[in-house]
């Protein structure tokens, strides 16, 4: 079966009356942060968190009766399992889950909490994806998270929106993960729009799109972790590539400094919580090579479902990636005021101690000398080469990071 715009407007119209047209308002702050004209469409505020509600609520309404009786299963690293859990138990059909081992705490409760049997299982998403397709054999439905022309059609329902609200968009940023979001979405927007460019991110660390691309067929990565864990599968869909590769224009791919920096601008500038995976249009849109001066930019924020315990670790690594946060190892004598000596200076350069750390254990081979470890908040990396050069100044030998 193939994905066209007559089935992605159907499929519109099958989900209307529960799936929310979320919002996409200009950003101000951003514009000026990334010198052109920045929409967010907001899709973290659907109701389990992400876009992933479009596509698991049209292929749950297409069952027959006989498959919504045997239930469904499905492998996810939280996001589309927390939609089939959802609009599972919203229409009465049973749904098991395989998440891999480090899903995120929180998906995993919500998706319990909806009435979901959840199967922790393997070191990646591809380990789930095996595990859930086994379980089908049993007799269950499998519903993937995205290589299913009924999936992608609810995903490009976000691609009519966003032309909806706004028209004349010259630019649409969007997250790859197995590609159900960006094939679906581009060919909604490449049918209504055809001069509009349609970009890709992917993180460096699972360019799963980027190297089958470059080959010129399905390619199996080895990704590495990531903060945008949701983006981290193995195999891009096969469906969605060969949608991929008639409609994205650009592929990008960002680092995790970049993604992390990205979570932090949402956080600061647009008080929006956004997990990895839903940050990386931004990440993509900062990076000063990618030029979109003049341009009327959307970002598909596609999901808000950061595990609360890892939002503390993200804003830490998006200030160090700032230049707002640093660590100095300060080589003293292990003399009376020494310590007091060393504050002195870096209270001089204006710069905040949050953490010290006096360590006499691991120190420096001369036994006279102790490592002072401080943990500095700065406002960005020139005034941390101010306080390197007071240090230097006041003979004070460190090191930093």
């Amino acid at each position: 079966m193939s994905v066209t715009l007559d089935s992605i407007r159907a499929a519109r119209e099958r989900i209307r009356d529960v799936i929310y047209h979320s919002p996409c308002p200009y950003s101000l702050s951003l514009s000026r942060l990334c010198e052109c004209e920045v929409y967010c469409k907001l899709d973290n505020l659907q109701m389990t968190g992400s876009f992933k509600e479009r596509g698991a609520r049209n292929k749950l309404l297409l069952l027959d009766p006989e498959h919504r009786q045997r239930g469904v299963v499905g492998a996810s690293a939280g996001n589309h399992a927390l939609a089939l859990a959802y609009h599972g138990h919203d229409l009465g059909i049973a749904v098991t889950v395989v998440m891999p081992k480090w899903s995120p705490l929180v998906k995993v409760k919500n998706c319990r909490s909806f009435g979901a049997n959840v199967i922790l299982h393997g070191e990646s998403y591809d380990d789930a994806r095996k595990h859930a397709k086994s379980l089908a054999e049993q007799g269950m439905t499998y519903v993937p998270g995205f290589d299913d022309a009924d999936i992608i059609a609810g995903q490009g329902t976000i691609g009519l929106e966003i032309l909806e609200d706004v028209p004349d968009v010259d630019v649409v940023i969007i997250p790859v993960g197995g590609g159900g979001l960006i094939a679906g979405a581009g060919r909604a927007l490449k049918a209504m729009k055809p001069g509009m460019r349609l970009i890709g991110v992917e993180p460096v660390n699972a360019p799963t799109m980027h190297v089958s691309l470059r080959e010129g067929k399905v390619t199996h990565v080895e990704t590495k972790p990531t903060l945008a864990d949701g983006l981290a599968v193995a195999e891009i869909g096969k469906l969605c590539f060969e949608i991929g590769k008639e409609v994205i224009d650009d592929l990008l791919l960002v680092d995790e400094a970049q993604i992390a920096r990205a979570v932090l601008r949402l956080l600061e500038l647009e008080k929006t919580v956004v997990e990895g995976a839903g940050a990386v249009p931004l990440a993509a849109a900062m990076d000063p090579a990618f030029d979109l001066a003049g341009k009327k930019v959307v970002l598909v924020l596609c999901g808000g479902n950061i595990d609360v315990s890892m939002i503390s670790k993200v804003i830490d690594r998006g200030l160090a990636a700032d230049g707002r946060l640093c660590r100095i190892v300060a080589h003293v004598s292990d003399r009376p005021g020494s310590l007091a000596n060393l504050t002195r200076v870096l209270g001089a350069t204006g710069a905040s101690v949050k953490e010290v750390e006096h360590d006499r254990h691991f120190g420096p081979p001369d036994v006279a000398l102790v490592n002072i470890i401080c943990v500095l908040e700065t406002r960005d990396f020139e005034h941390i080469e101010q306080i390197k050069q007071a240090l230097r100044d006041a003979g004070i030998s460190f090191s930093a990071e």
